[in-house]
């Protein structure tokens, strides 16, 4: 089988507690649970020198498992290729076992197929333990849990040359309906092995559960917004009526309850409210993840999704106006209204998780002025314009900012004026009446301007709001009154406003593309973030970010990728380093530092590329000492240099061009002389506009 290009390949790491939580539920009773398989093995008689059994089931036999199992192969298929992608090089071998134990189909590259053969991993093959004894695949349909088996941990000798990771894949009902495996020689151990087996086999059970509830209503949660849509999310069944027909093993473990238990409690007491009440509030949160406080009190956030379009078309999950009706018809609590008051929930929870403003001005000079200046205009009703890159942390200094405000107590709304369609930001901003277009929902919506009444509005990505609009907020941020669509009456409004963008206004405005007049009322300071390659505290951000990600598990992160994060651009600054320390801790497993063989393998490949231009750029450098004379950007408009980052990127685009010159544009040799890959160079010159001859 050929393996697919695995695009969502960071998505295996998505949470660092969770898999250090199911590492332990493995590793303490793992002694024990291969004494119990050995001992289940004696009782069946099996002699452990006996030789490699190849023996196959009878194709009818087989042809029926198949077609049994053809659903759970079509949703594995495409995991096991990502996950054979992330072992390639080892020689390991990915297996998919039916729920008795018979090889359906294996994957892996030249050299492991060979391998297969040889130790008998191949479809049709049994590798229960009645058939192989303690192995694996048997050993976790016996636990009905993950499990490795090492070396001599197996039971027949001939099968001491191997190393398995396994994970049984189950139902909504709990029932196993099949094993996920990677198997390689006992020489290729690694624990990683086992991290990526577990998190491929949730990720089919993911595909199984919302694959089986395809036509009803799916609430998808996790006590952290930014891990739903990961494999660690809780995903929940409901019928039209409000009934729970099935909960994924992650929602069971997060809600900490049984398949069973959830069904027969229902909606009211697993999420402390009304099947009527939760659709409301979930109808008014299309956008945003839904807040809501379980009966122990522990905060959690949802999102609902349909794939039926016969439920409806008119709220974003895909629910009618009958199973709305429905839903209103229900005994419920009312929908609570747009946080005004300091014991608000939602305001509450977002003082409590704001960032702490000093927190962000510790060990870099530029960031701590850029927080000297906002504390100094805190709650002088003075607007605040943050500007820069994408991935600078905007949004978290805006809400650092709300979090050291009076205003702490009330509501911090954050509105990400790129992401929401341009029909329907109007909407979303100002509030509507009942009836004012075709699929206003009944009662109306509030609009963010009035749910942040009283507390912090954060208008992220400014500079992407349709100019038709402009004018309207102009209006609104001048006389502090806001008239729904629809509606007749102005109600008061009174916001901290922050803006965020990283666009050059200045330059919108000349080309026509901005209000003037809106700019200059939202600039009453602008502050600008520096980009994560300018900063002089990537150490302690690094730091930081592990212990946040890790922290179940204490983690460093060795000196010497340490000094090779401080050489590299960052292009996607404190976003992109957020995403590679959060895949690294996944892969760190229980070991106590991060290193290269940690980060992602695309990661890696840019890294190597800074390192081939360095060593070119130090190259360059020296023929400069002879007589050569470099080319340096320009000054800026305002006669100040240009930054250290504008500098080396100008310098890499240099190196760049001037070597497919004396290549005579063959990239391919441009990129072995630099020692980076072709996409590299595509991709840097892409980026510029140029491209290679």
């Amino acid at each position: 089988m050929k393996p697919l290009v695995p695009h969502e390949l960071h998505s295996f790491a998505p949470v660092r507690a969770t898999m250090n939580s199911d590492l332990a539920t493995v590793a303490e009773p793992h002694e024990s649970v291969i004494r119990d398989s050995h001992d289940r093995c004696l009782e069946l008689g099996l002699n452990p020198r006996d030789h490699i059994d190849y023996s196959m089931e009878t194709l009818a036999d087989f042809k029926l498992a198949q077609e049994r199992c053809a659903r759970l192969q079509a949703q594995a298929l495409p995991v096991m290729e990502m996950l054979l992608e992330q072992v390639s090089g080892t020689g390991n071998i990915v297996c998919l076992a039916d729920d008795k134990g018979t090889i359906l189909m294996s994957a892996g590259h030249s050299g492991s197929v060979d391998f297969a053969e040889r130790v008998a991993l191949r479809p049709g093959v049994s590798w229960s333990e009645a058939a192989k004894g303690t192995n694996a695949v048997g050993t976790a349909l016996v636990t009905e849990r993950d499990i490795f088996v090492h070396a001599n941990e197996h039971y027949i000798q001939s099968n001491h040359v191997l190393t398995c990771s396994a994970s049984p894949i189950m139902d909504h009902s709990g029932g196993v309906i099949g094993v996920l495996d990677v198997t390689g020689e006992h020489y290729s151990f690694h624990p990683h092995t086992m991290a990526l087996v577990r998190v491929a086999a949730r990720t089919i059970e993911n595909y199984w559960f919302c694959d089986n509830f395809s036509r009803n209503l799916r609430l998808h949660f996790h006590f952290r917004p930014e891990l739903i849509g990961t494999m660690v999310e809780g995903v929940i069944a409901l019928s039209a009526d409000g009934k729970i027909l099935g909960v994924n093993r992650a929602g069971l473990q997060l809600l900490g309850t049984s398949s069973a238990a959830a069904r027969i409690q229902g909606v009211r007491v697993v999420f402390g409210m009304d099947f009527g009440a939760l659709m409301d509030r979930l109808r008014s949160h299309s956008m945003a993840p839904l807040q809501m406080r379980l009966p122990d009190g522990r905060m959690l956030y949802a999102r609902a999704q349909c794939n039926d379009a016969s439920l409806g078309q008119h709220f974003h999950f895909g629910q009618t106006r009958a199973s709305e009706a429905r839903a209103h018809a229900t005994p419920a609590s009312p929908a609570p209204e747009p946080p005004a008051t300091p014991t608000s929930t939602r305001a509450a929870t977002a003082a409590r998780h704001a960032p702490d403003l000093n927190e962000l001005a510790r060990g870099d000079a530029r960031l701590a002025q850029v927080v000297d200046q906002v504390r100094r205009v805190l709650d002088r009703d003075i607007p605040i314009l943050i500007l820069g890159e994408t991935g600078t942390g905007k949004e978290v200094l805006a809400s650092a900012l709300h979090g050291a405000s009076q205003r702490k107590d009330q509501a911090f709304v954050a509105v990400n004026c790129a992401s929401i369609p341009e029909t329907l930001i109007e909407s979303e901003l100002f509030g509507y009446e009942e009836g004012a277009f075709t699929g206003a929902k009944r009662r109306g919506s509030a609009g963010k301007l009035l749910q942040a009444h009283g507390g912090t509005l954060f208008l992220d990505e400014i500079g992407d709001m349709p100019l038709s609009l402009q004018a309207r907020l102009l209006r609104v941020l001048q006389e502090r009154k806001v008239v729904p669509l629809g509606g007749q009456k102005a109600n008061d409004v009174d916001i901290n406003l922050v803006c965020a963008t990283h666009r050059n206004l200045r330059e919108m405005i000349e080309r026509g593309e901005f209000r003037e007049d809106l700019y200059y009322r939202i600039n009453g300071l602008a502050v600008r973030l520096p980009r994560l390659c300018e900063r002089t505290d990537l150490r302690v951000v690094c730091r930081r970010l592990i212990s946040q990600l890790s922290p179940q598990h204490p983690l460093g992160i060795s000196e010497e990728l340490l000094a090779e994060f401080e050489a590299y651009a960052w292009p996607g600054n404190l976003r992109q380093l957020h995403n590679v320390l959060r895949t690294a801790c996944v892969m760190a497993g229980t070991d106590r530092e991060i290193t290269r063989v940690h980060l992602p393998m695309d990661f890696l490949e840019d890294l190597s590329s800074a390192r081939g231009q360095r060593q070119t750029g130090q190259g360059a450098q020296s023929g400069q000492a002879a007589g050569a004379t470099p080319t340096l950007p320009p000054q800026s408009a305002g006669g100040d240099t240009a930054s250290l980052g504008d500098v080396l990127h100008e310098l890499k685009l240099s190196t760049i061009r001037q070597t497919l010159a004396a290549c005579n544009g063959n990239v391919t040799e441009a990129a072995k002389r630099l020692n980076i890959s072709r996409n590299t160079i595509y991709r840097k010159l892409k980026a510029v506009g140029d491209r290679p001859a």
